[in-house]
């Protein structure tokens, strides 16, 4: 009597913990913890342009040279010198705009230099980034093939720390102007009979920092300078973009508006905010991790502060909001350094984990952001690409951007979840037409979630998900194992109004939903 006393006391007390038990990939079993949330399809937030999924190279470590770019001559399999798996990779997942030279290097960047023959190319002093001399072989020229090859806008940063406005006007007219003047003959001389057409254009990078140490009403009077000598060529409207604040500054964003006296507002207003991290990339504990992940929640902060601050002086909205470099900074390791280049890191599960977390900000705030590129597209910071040699490896954060790409274009609708903790399972939901897409993501390490979403304004009739997931938050995509962290499909289900998913720990679903 006591034992089935007993068994029946655990049967109780099982049913009313609520918790359900999943089997995961590779045989694990665990326990999942019952989760509400909530989508409304009636109520839109804005589109979620395709621009909030950009990207970002800079010559730094081995992210332009050794990484998108090998030389023609280069026994790596190539096409005219760019690495043919990083232009199929990158072309596959999608790169709507790519921003270069810099970041640092942007501002110490005479683009005369990038230019004509290769072999007669300067060669110059990467000051910010090593001292290394680099023989300029990847200019305008080699960018602009790049971007046509992955099918990415291109995004130029131009150079306000050392350089002058002539210098930024006359890379404009060579770049835009269609023919006739010396600079765009040159272009033509240099193999482009027709104008890149380039829209967007930065004012310098970080001008708080390495691009000049500046005061933002010293930046501000920059600014307005640069910005008076660029012009409308061949009907292309230069797309102007400032230097925006380090992380939340609420001083500079103030301090340089208020310095431009209302007059020549800038197109972009461009914030930076890293993730920072304590520990190396395969190092982290659950502790280091969970700090980590929570900047997320302070980032769409962020956003929201400073989207406010720039109404304050710019009511009807002209200025856009972009975010052009964020993404996951951990502590480098030395040895990484010298065999791959500067900032070199191992992109693991959390690393995913962190590229779908800000990618769901950036759809939940979508009325408020027109650009965010992340740091950076190879081989450097938060990358989508690793190479050595001849490899060339996906990241979890590649996977994590081809999986949230379905969102491009559509229709932001609200979300809303009972745990609006830094790390509660977050969520951003899209629709056109009869199609609802929707990104989940488990930023816990040791909890399992069962979602119970219920979807108000129209009926789901059937869903399909995949799911990248790995119980470890320091597994990668090594250059031996490739593979280790990919995609997979995974069973949700439909019912009363509802999707109901399960999460892992360290999981980003993205599951679409067909409605009735």
């Amino acid at each position: 009597m006591k034992l089935r006393s007993s068994r029946r006391t655990f049967a109780r007390l099982a049913a009313g913990a609520a918790f359900s038990v999943i089997s995961a990939r590779k045989g694990f079993s665990l326990q999942l913890k019952p989760q509400s949330v909530e989508i409304d399809t009636t109520v839109e937030v804005g589109t979620i342009r395709p621009e909030l999924h950009s990207h970002f190279a800079e010559h730094l470590g081995s992210c332009t040279y050794g990484g998108l770019w090998v030389g023609k001559g280069s026994t790596i399999p190539n096409i005219n010198g760019f690495r043919k798996a990083a232009v199929e990779y990158l072309k596959a997942v999608g790169i709507p705009v790519l921003r270069w030279p810099g970041g640092c290097f942007a501002d110490d960047y005479h683009w005369r230099d990038g230019i004509g023959p290769a072999e007669k190319r300067p060669k110059t002093v990467n000051i910010h980034w090593g001292n290394y001399a680099e023989d300029n072989s990847f200019g305008t020229h080699e960018f602009i093939e790049l971007c046509r090859l992955i099918g990415a806008e291109p995004y130029l940063a131009g150079n306000v720390g050392s350089g002058t406005p002539q210098e930024f006007r006359d890379w404009v007219e060579y770049c835009n102007y269609p023919e006739g003047s010396s600079l765009s003959d040159e272009r033509i001389r240099n193999g482009a009979r027709e104008p890149f057409k380039i829209k967007y254009w930065g004012v310098g990078n970080e001008n708080w920092g390495c691009g000049g140490n500046m005061t933002p009403e010293e930046y501000a009077t920059h600014y307005r300078r640069f910005r008076t000598y660029i012009r409308n060529f061949d009907g292309v409207q230069p797309f102007m973009i400032a230097c925006g604040p380090n992380g939340n500054n609420a001083d500079w964003t103030r301090k340089f508006m208020g310095s431009l006296n209302n007059r020549a507002f800038p197109n972009g207003f461009a914030m930076h905010y890293y993730s920072n991290g304590q520990l190396e990339a395969t190092k982290f504990t659950p502790e280091a991790s969970e700090k980590q992940l929570s900047s997320f929640q302070l980032v769409e902060k962020a956003i929201g502060d400073q989207r406010t601050l720039l109404d304050t002086f710019d009511s009807s909205g002209r200025v856009g909001l972009m975010v052009d470099e964020w993404g996951i900074w951990d502590r480098m390791n030395p040895d990484d350094q010298k065999k791959y280049g500067r900032l070199f890191q191992p992109i693991t599960m959390r690393c995913g984990v962190g590229a779908a977390l800000g990618l769901n900000v950036f759809h939940r705030q979508a009325h408020k952001l027109i650009m965010c590129n992340i740091a950076q597209i190879v081989n450097v910071l938060h990358a989508l690409l690793l190479t050595e040699g001849d490899k060339c490896v996906r990241t979890p954060a590649y996977w994590a951007f081809d999986l949230m790409k379905e969102h491009r274009g559509k229709m932001s609708v609200r979300t809303k979840t009972d745990d609006p903790s830094a790390l509660g399972v977050s969520l951003s939901a899209s629709k056109v037409g009869k199609e609802l897409i929707v990104t989940f993501v488990n930023p816990k390490h040791d909890t399992g979630l069962s979602v119970n979403c219920s979807i108000a304004g129209a009926l789901p009739s059937g869903a399909t998900a995949k799911i990248l997931h790995h119980a470890d938050l320091n597994a990668e995509n090594s250059f031996s194992r490739p593979d280790t962290i990919v995609p997979a499909n995974h069973q949700v289900s439909v019912a009363g109004g509802s999707l109901k998913a399960d999460l892992p720990p360290l999981s980003v679903l993205t599951a679409k939903i067909t409605l009735g």
